[in-house]
C-alpha cells in the first residue's frame, strides 16, 4: 500500500543498498517473483503482469507533474520533450525550438500529438530516487521516458529498441501488441531499428489493454506499438536498462587491452608476418588450395588462443564498471542521511564570518560508504583512481566522471569499507600506517559525500 512513496518510504527503513535495489525490483514485477522472471522472461520474452489496482504506482509520475514541469519553464523542445504523431503509416516529429510553453504544449496534445518526456528524472524528485535505487539492481544505467497520449491516436511507428523496456502504466489505458524480432539478427540487437511498416510485421506474441497499475516488459528486439483507445487518455513511463551492456560489448573493452599487454610481453606478437602473405591470403585466394594458407590460419588461431591468457578480465570489469558510474544518477538521501553527511553540516555565515566549518573526524568516528554502488577503485596507467558518484547530475553525463587519485596503500582501506558495508566502523580500524593517514583519508571521502558518520559530527 502507499503507492510509490510508500514503497520508498519502507525501503528506507533497509540498511543495505543492496537490498533497497533487490526490494524495489521484487515490488516492480511483483506477484511474479524475480527469479522466475529472470528464468523466462529476461531477454526472452514479453511478461504482462495485470494488478486491477490503479494505485499501484501513486506518485511516481502523473500528468500533473508533467503540468508542473512546463510550468517552471525548465523544458525545452528537443532536449527534453519530443511532440510526436503517428497516421496512416507516417511517423512524424513535430518539435518547434526553445522553451515548450504549457499553451504550445497543450495545444498540441489537443490536435491529436503525443508528448515523450525523455528525462522525467531531471523533474521528478520521486522518480530519480525510484531509478537511483533501481540501477544498483541492474549494474547498468536505469533510465526512463514517459510517454502522454491523447484518446484515440498513436504517437510513435512500430520499431524494436536496443534496451529491456519496463512499461509501467500510471494512468489511463493504452492498446498494445508485442511481435517477435523476425531474424536472429534482430535477437538482442545493439541498436535500435528505424520505423517499421505495418506489412513487415506479422502476428503479434502479445497482445492487450494495460491499464492504471498494470506492467508490460519486452526485452530488446521486440517489436512494439501502442494506440489510445478512444475513451482514455494514456500516461505511461518506460523504466529502461541493459543499452550496450552485453558480452560483446565487454569484450570491446577486454581484447585490445588483452592485444596490448601480448605484444608488450610475448615476441610470439612482435615477429613479422610471412613476406609473400599477400600472395596466397586475402579473399581472392580463399578457394586455392595451400599449405601457406593452412598454415597461415593455424598461427592466426594459436595467437588468439593465447591472447586468452593475456586477458585483463578483472581490470576490463572495472573499466565497464567506470563506465555505469558515470551513466548513475546520484544517491537520493534521506533526511537522517543528510545529517549524518557532508550535506548536513552545520557550517554556515553567522555573526559577521563562518562558523562550524571545521570537519573535526576523530580515531572514535564511526563511518560507512553512503551506498555499496557509489564507489568502484580503478588501476590505471596515471595511478589508483576513486570513481564515484555523489556528484553527478541527474541529467546525462552533463558532469564529466568524477574520481579522486589515491595513493596506493590507500587502496585496502576503501576494500575495507566495502567489505564492511552496512556495518559502521571505527576510522581507527582503517588499515592504514599511520592515525594521520586514517584520518585524512576518511575527512576526504567524508568531504566527497562517499562517508556518512553514525552520529552527526
Amino acid at each position: 500500500g502507499g503507492g510509490v512513496s510508500g514503497v520508498l518510504r519502507r525501503l528506507a527503513r533497509l540498511e543495505d543498498s543492496r537490498e533497497r535495489a533487490a526490494e524495489l525490483f521484487r515490488w516492480l514485477l511483483a506477484p511474479v517473483a524475480p527469479a522466475e522472471f529472470l528464468g523466462r522472461h529476461w531477454e526472452r520474452a514479453p511478461l504482462l503482469v495485470r494488478r486491477g489496482d490503479a494505485s499501484y504506482y501513486a506518485g511516481l509520475f502523473s500528468t500533473a507533474d508533467f503540468d508542473a514541469a512546463l510550468r517552471r519553464g525548465e523544458v525545452h523542445f528537443g532536449t527534453h520533450l519530443d511532440v510526436t504523431s503517428y497516421a496512416e503509416g507516417v511517423r512524424e516529429t513535430h518539435n518547434p525550438s526553445g522553451r515548450a510553453l504549457p499553451a504550445v504544449v497543450w495545444d498540441f496534445y489537443q490536435n491529436g500529438c503525443s508528448l515523450r518526456l525523455l528525462c522525467p528524472q531531471v523533474f521528478s524528485p520521486t522518480v530519480w530516487h525510484f531509478l537511483s535505487i533501481l540501477q544498483e539492481q541492474f549494474g547498468s544505467m536505469a533510465g526512463a521516458n514517459t510517454y502522454l497520449t491523447p484518446p484515440g491516436t498513436q504517437g510513435f511507428a512500430p520499431h524494436y529498441d536496443d534496451i529491456e523496456a519496463f512499461v509501467l502504466q500510471l494512468e489511463g489505458k493504452k492498446h498494445w501488441r508485442v511481435y517477435s524480432p523476425r531474424t536472429d539478427a534482430e535477437v538482442l540487437p545493439q541498436f535500435s531499428s528505424a520505423n517499421l511498416m505495418q506489412a513487415e510485421l506479422g502476428e503479434p506474441v502479445l497482445e492487450t489493454v494495460l491499464e492504471a497499475g498494470d506492467l508490460l516488459y519486452f526485452p530488446r528486439g521486440f517489436i512494439h506499438q501502442g494506440n489510445c483507445l478512444p475513451d482514455a487518455h494514456s500516461l505511461h513511463i518506460t523504466v529502461s536498462s541493459y543499452q550496450r551492456n552485453s558480452w560483446g560489448d565487454f569484450l570491446e573493452k577486454l581484447l585490445p587491452a588483452a592485444l596490448q599487454m601480448a605484444l608488450e610481453e610475448d615476441v610470439e606478437f612482435r615477429r613479422g608476418l610471412p613476406m609473400d602473405y599477400l600472395r596466397y591470403m586475402g579473399v581472392a585466394n580463399s578457394d586455392t588450395v595451400d599449405a601457406r594458407r593452412v598454415a597461415f590460419v593455424e598461427k592466426v588461431q594459436s595467437l588468439i588462443k593465447k591472447l586468452i591468457d593475456y586477458a585483463p578480465i578483472d581490470a576490463a570489469v572495472d573499466q565497464r564498471a567506470k563506465s555505469f558510474l558515470h551513466d548513475c544518477l546520484p544517491p537520493v538521501l534521506s533526511q537522517s542521511e543528510k545529517v549524518q553527511s557532508v550535506y548536513g553540516f552545520p557550517a554556515r555565515w553567522q555573526d559577521g564570518g563562518p562558523c562550524n566549518v571545521d570537519i573535526l573526524i576523530t580515531k572514535d568516528t564511526e563511518v560507512r560508504l553512503l551506498r555499496h554502488g557509489i564507489v568502484r577503485l580503478c588501476n590505471e596507467e596515471s595511478g589508483v583512481m576513486l570513481y564515484y558518484t555523489t556528484e553527478n547530475s541527474r541529467v546525462y553525463h552533463k558532469e564529466e566522471p568524477k574520481f579522486l587519485e589515491l595513493d596506493p596503500e590507500y587502496t585496502d582501506s576503501i576494500e575495507f569499507l566495502l567489505s564492511s558495508y552496512p556495518n559502521h566502523i571505527s576510522v581507527d580500524n582503517l588499515p592504514c600506517e599511520t592515525l594521520e593517514e586514517k584520518i585524512s583519508l576518511a575527512t576526504l571521502l567524508f568531504e566527497k559525500g562517499i562517508l556518512t558518520t553514525k552520529k552527526p559530527l
